[in-house]
């Protein structure tokens, strides 16, 4: 999976732990939305978990729930790892490039993905999307968080600026169109339960599997 660089500017070192402002931000909204959604217990199954701040918050807030974090990086497992210091139901992250295909096992109560899609290109995300579709039991959530187009729109000065910045990075890369994200879940089984503005111009969406 290709990520465009990234300023050492969107994280700082507090000993093992990477702190990602936007992480630190997003946590209570993220979280508002999962209340309405999560299963009282399961598995959830995070992808691009990066600094770890987001799945060992929840792990805390939901302790009835067992929740596995993953990534394509392996050297972002230190930082998981400090942030989930002590938290039983918080698993030891695992290597997982999200945009392979292959990974989708139907084991997962729930799925949890954060500003990735815009890092990744077209048919990278189809993959991905495919594979989280096929990664839930029947019944089960993806929520999905982040910086979209709408109707082809970017709605934001700073969303206009962030994706031609990625775009002039990598032209593979960039936003992609929520209506896109969501009939392409639908193909995959996934209906749509909720579209919530949250913070900053971004959404949250949550699906469910039939």
């Amino acid at each position: 999976m290709r990520r465009p660089a990234q300023p050492d500017s969107w994280s700082r070192a507090e000993g093992d732990r990477r702190v990602s402002p936007s992480a630190e931000r997003n946590i209570a909204p993220i979280a508002q939305v999962l209340a309405s959604v999560l299963p009282p217990s399961g598995r959830v199954l995070e992808l691009a978990s990066g600094s770890g701040q987001h799945v060992a918050a929840y792990a805390r807030r939901w302790p009835g729930l067992i929740w596995q974090p993953s990534d394509a990086n392996a050297a972002n497992f230190a930082s998981v790892r400090a942030w989930g210091a002590g938290l039983p139901n918080l698993r030891d992250p695992v290597l997982l490039d999200a945009c392979a295909p292959g990974w989708g096992r139907g084991d997962a109560d729930a799925l949890l993905l954060a500003n990735l899609l815009h890092l990744i290109s077209t048919p990278e995300a189809r993959t991905l999307l495919d594979e989280a579709a096929k990664s839930l039991v029947p019944g089960g959530v993806f929520a999905l968080y982040g910086p979209f187009r709408r109707d082809g729109r970017l709605v934001t000065e700073g969303d206009v600026a962030f994706d031609a910045r990625l775009r002039g990075e990598d032209p593979a890369i960039g936003y992609k169109d929520i209506a896109w994200v969501q009939d392409h879940l639908a193909a995959a089984g996934l209906h749509r339960v909720s579209l919530t503005e949250m913070p900053a111009g971004n959404l949250m969406l949550v699906t469910r599997r039939d």
